[in-house]
């Protein structure tokens, strides 16, 4: 009987073992999109407890406590610790039961399970630790988990402060990357005070299209400056809707003056938009991240009182091949294609995605990506479904691999829990002779996909 979370967790054969052991653990990380705060980081922020570590921003947490029938929000910092730590013990299947026994023992040397009759020794061990351990403030997590880089996600406002106040703090680098969301839902309420402080922060004055174009472009200029190498785009489906620079000048100057577009108006701004963006990526050598499928704040009364990023989001289902098709398609045709990673929060897109990347590769190794198991497919399945169908139709040894998308600074084990995941695909492929036994070549493999990828793909160097 193996013991629960051991050290060849999930690791069920000898390939795996050493492929884990011998050619994945000590590889550095590159975490390439995450939200962590660029000011915590400077300020090398140490949680003041481990609440606050654990339940202060991160939803997939709260959605938990909520099916657990109780509110995040309730009591006092140990009321709210022994509300998740009765939601763990009923949380087996999950991916957050894995996680958070990953990080109890990654970061607090603690085995035994998270539940009602731990609970109080482990909250005050964690929170002795927290106190104590100079490897628990933000560069002491960075140097235990040989984090080589992360990309934060960044308003083109934003003034990019702190990542130029932690350079030369931690070997670390904190690399801007550009969310330039804000910009090109033209259908939010909130469009036009942010093309107001848009045209302030860039000094362009925006009157039409190729105003806002000007602007983010001057801000991209920016962010390469202050080191950024990708962008992040959030869409709920690729747009696809080509018109004139006229027509698209016309719908703007509409929302300017108050009205609302319509859906087919909005999409077209947002063609336009992506469209000169990528010229800008391409141009640049950027990577162009594009997230798709999230049906955001479905609760109505809920995001009225907490707002969004809060727990209400879910898989949608828009049928996205022939606009995301399209779309590259009008890039490419132009030969400003940048190098561009798909995520889908949805897996049903796997096949869409993975089979489109192979129709728009070129000169750069893996240059479309199908990206990693994202936000509810960041499970055993999930992962493993990803890399089974990224190697059925692509070449899985390209893929750039793992990244935790997260807002806690506790989350560096998602990324052994993905390698671990890799090496039991991979070693039981070696055990049932799917692929050489050699460890010369998948060990290469391994390591690649766990960190030199990345590092190569995205120019970290």
């Amino acid at each position: 009987m193996k013991q629960f979370v051991d050290e060849d967790f999930l690791l069920k054969t000898d390939a795996a073992v050493r492929l884990y052991h011998e050619y994945a653990e000590n590889m550095p990380i590159f975490d390439y999109h995450c939200h962590l705060s660029p000011s915590e980081i400077a300020g090398n922020r140490r949680e003041p407890d481990i609440t606050e570590a654990w339940l202060a921003h991160d939803h997939y947490k709260w959605r938990m406590i909520r099916t657990n029938g109780m509110d995040e929000r309730d009591g006092d910092s140990f009321q709210k610790f022994l509300n998740w730590s009765d939601t763990v013990a009923h949380s087996i299947g999950n991916p957050l039961y894995h996680w958070t026994h990953l990080e109890l023992k990654r970061y607090f040397g603690i085995n035994e399970p998270l539940s009602l009759t731990t609970a109080q020794e482990i909250y005050d061990e964690c929170n002795r630790k927290l106190r104590t351990d100079p490897d628990l403030d933000v560069f002491g997590i960075f140097r235990k988990f040989n984090i080589k880089a992360v990309g934060t996600t960044d308003d083109p406002v934003d003034t990019l402060e702190f990542h130029k106040e932690v350079k030369g703090k931690t070997p670390t680098r904190v690399i801007p990357s550009f969310r330039p969301d804000k910009a090109i839902n033209i259908g939010s309420p909130l469009f036009n005070s942010y093309i107001d402080k848009l045209s302030e922060v860039s000094g362009v004055s925006i009157r039409k299209a190729g105003d806002v174009v000007d602007a983010l472009s001057r801000r991209l200029d920016f962010f390469v400056a202050n080191g950024c190498l990708s962008s992040d785009h959030a869409l709920d489906y690729p747009p696809f809707a080509p018109a004139s620079e006229a027509e698209v000048d016309s719908i703007l100057k509409k929302v300017r003056n108050g009205e609302t577009p319509t859906p087919e108006e909005a999409d077209k701004y947002r063609t336009f938009i992506l469209l000169a963006l990528g010229r800008e990526y391409a141009r640049r050598e950027l990577v162009m991240q594009i997230h798709m499928q999230a049906s955001r704040n479905n609760n109505s009364r809920m995001f009225a009182e907490l707002g969004a990023d809060s727990g209400f989001d879910a898989v949608s289902d828009f049928s996205i091949a022939e606009n995301l098709s399209r779309l590259l398609d009008a890039m490419n045709s132009s030969d400003s294609l940048p190098r561009t990673i798909m995520y889908s929060v949805n897996p049903c897109d796997y096949y869409v995605m993975g089979s489109l990347a192979g129709s728009f590769q070129s000169k750069i190794p893996g240059k479309i990506q199908m990206g990693s198991a994202w936000w509810f497919c960041d499970h055993i399945d999930g992962m493993s479904d990803q890399l089974r169908i990224l190697g059925n139709l692509g070449m899985l040894s390209r893929f750039v691999g793992m990244l935790t998308d997260s807002r806690s600074i506790l989350s560096y084990p998602r990324h052994e829990y993905f390698r671990r995941i890799l090496c039991n695909i991979l070693g039981s492929w070696m055990e049932n002779g799917e692929v050489p036994y050699d460890f010369d070549l998948m060990g290469k493999m391994v390591s690649d996909i766990s960190f030199r990828n990345a590092e190569a793909y995205f120019r970290l160097n």
